[in-house]
């Protein structure tokens, strides 16, 4: 049964060279597909409050997960503390995660590029014309939106609240 289980999450592991004929298959189901991204470090209740919120926006929720160079690019030598293998599969086993794609570049937009989303989500932090590839999300008929994040909840804030203890 782990075996299974194990499969099953892996399934849903892509990279952004693979991730076309899915995409393709969902839209001409016609399921709106909802796309986010992140480095989601330390899976915390923050990440998985703002991914269920997301994943209420559509049929289908499509996380771009930074691969372990471009976090190292971004956050620095000592990040991330969890490899993109482990990142992937935590996020892929949230039931409402359809697929998870690890993408090398530093910013998602090639990979917004490729999945052309329904909806693009981003936190609340960013201004929509401040969000990469929100522009072709718009000019392919989709739209952006930003979710509020949860007070007080950050990967960054848990390990400096590690690292002092």
């Amino acid at each position: 049964m782990i075996i299974e289980a194990m499969e099953y999450i892996q399934n849903k592991i892509y990279h952004s060279s693979d991730i076309s004929p899915t995409i393709k298959s969902w839209k001409s189901g016609n399921k709106t597909i909802v796309f986010t991204n992140g480095v989601f470090d330390i899976l915390h209740i923050g990440h998985i409050t703002y991914l269920a919120e997301a994943f209420e926006l559509g049929d289908k929720l499509v996380i771009g997960l930074n691969a372990d160079a471009s976090v190292k690019r971004l956050k620095g030598e000592n990040r991330p503390i969890n490899n993109q293998d482990n990142r992937a599969k935590l996020l892929a086993a949230l039931f409402f995660v359809d697929a998870v794609v690890v993408f090398d570049e530093d910013t998602p937009k090639e990979l917004i590029t490729i999945i052309l989303p329904d909806v693009l989500v981003k936190g609340a932090d960013y201004s929509i014309e401040n969000i990469v590839g929100a522009s072709e999300v718009l000019a392919n008929g989709g739209s952006v939106k930003t979710i509020d994040f949860v007070n007080g909840h950050s990967s960054t804030s848990l390990i400096e609240k590690m690292r002092a203890v």
